[in-house]
């Protein structure tokens, strides 16, 4: 789709994504694979980038060749047609509602750390991030770009602080050797670390604002993989010298180790770089949601949310996503829905989605780039069973949304 300025350089890029992969993972999931596997954990972050490789190349591949503000749906459609170009949309759309106030309830639950809040608190912090969101989505993707790298570079300060203060160092790390690595603890592990690779998908939809997508796109998504993964890998090294993952929540662990190394003080710039980091990761979601909605939107060109604001961007579709998300955060907190199954239910769609966009890999690339696409749908269909019956909730979605949403025909742009 032409319209939406573009801006992005290869710095900016990789600021997005890897505050999108890093999100609330950053402080939860390190503590979680030192759980399920302990010091293996370790070999468990190289193993898994070498396995999400394959699936990052054939987005950034597709993105450097196709670039468009629809994403994986847009993708889907060159692949497959129209009709499932729209269903993969809405299929993407329909996080909105399971995961978005999930991770609203985490960023918030920083709040409680700093302030101890509670209930109604908690909810007022939910909604003033989405009005912070709003604000920051009315700047240009390149204002956003920049606000994302500050916080890149702030989680990266955090754990080279947190090293450095420790006394930590490659020498000082212990690797198990690789014959005593238990295989079950090692797939327990790669189950809980694969969430902090979600990302993909919302990163293909700012394809189109880089200012050389063939160039900068495929660099910044890889690069941005590498710098996000060596954080979670530092991160449970960290957690693992300090040994606090036996008797502290996941989550707590690194705020605990700040406040360990640097005083009581220090908590409040833990729990601030730990809402930014969360705020950086639902702002490139909502920011997607409404490039997608925009996207989807110019098949009927009359519709208000196929228009751009004056500063070409999809204002309208902005507006639309995130009422959305207010009413779906006042339904959750009217109905004190449990998050946890939420978000559960929301890995499957995004696994689901980067199933889709793997097939239409296969249709559409050719050479190394095709086994690649046939390599990460493998893998997908592998992480699709691994919730169990929980991926039923995914599946049936996409078979409803074909049914339910009437054909329309491909409009020329």
């Amino acid at each position: 789709m032409a319209g939406l300025k573009q801006e992005l350089g290869l710095a900016q890029g990789i600021g997005l994504l890897s505050t999108s992969l890093l999100g609330t993972g950053v402080f939860a999931v390190p503590a979680l694979a030192s759980l399920a596997a302990g010091e293996d954990s370790l070999w468990a972050w190289p193993v898994l980038i070498a396995l999400v490789f394959p699936v990052a190349i054939v987005f950034a591949v597709l993105g450097r060749h196709f670039p468009s503000a629809g994403g994986v749906a847009h993708f889907v459609g060159m692949a497959f047609g129209p009709r499932l170009e729209r269903v993969t949309g809405w299929l993407f759309l329909s996080v909105i509602p399971v995961g978005l106030p999930a991770a609203l309830h985490i960023a918030a639950g920083f709040g409680q750390g700093m302030f101890g809040w509670q209930g109604w608190q908690l909810l007022m912090a939910e909604l003033a991030t989405l009005g912070f969101i709003w604000l920051v989505g009315t700047r240009s993707a390149g204002s956003s770009a920049n606000l994302q790298m500050l916080i890149a570079g702030l989680i990266v300060a955090l754990i080279a602080a947190i090293w450095w203060k420790g006394g930590l160092s490659l020498a000082t790390v212990s690797f198990p050797a690789p014959a005593s690595i238990s295989f079950s603890g090692m797939t327990g592990a790669l189950a809980v670390m694969f969430w902090c690779f979600v990302g993909l998908e919302a990163f293909a939809h700012l394809a189109s604002e880089f200012k050389h997508p063939e160039r900068d796109f495929p660099r910044a998504l890889m690069i941005g993989l590498i710098l996000a993964g060596s954080v979670y890998w530092a991160c449970t090294a960290a957690v693992l010298h300090f040994d606090l993952w036996r008797e502290q929540g996941a989550a707590a662990s690194l705020p605990i180790i700040v406040v360990d190394l640097f005083g009581k003080e220090a908590q409040w710039v833990a729990c601030i770089i730990g809402y930014l980091a969360c705020f950086a990761s639902l702002n490139i979601y909502i920011q997607s949601f409404a490039r997608l909605v925009w996207s989807q939107a110019q098949y009927k060109p009359q519709s208000p949310l196929a228009r751009l604001s004056s500063r070409q961007i999809p204002m309208n579709a902005l507006n639309a996503v995130l009422a959305c998300c207010v009413i779906c955060t006042l339904g959750i907190y009217a109905f004190s829905i449990n998050l946890d199954t939420l978000i559960i239910y929301a890995n499957g769609i995004f696994i689901l989605i980067y199933l889709l966009c793997m097939i239409a890999g296969c249709r559409l690339l050719t050479g190394r780039y095709k086994a690649l696409a046939w390599l990460g749908s493998i893998l997908c269909l592998l992480l699709l069973a691994i919730p169990g019956w929980k991926s039923l909730y995914a599946i049936a979605m996409l078979a409803g949304l074909w049914m339910l949403l009437p054909k329309r025909s491909l409009v020329t742009q």
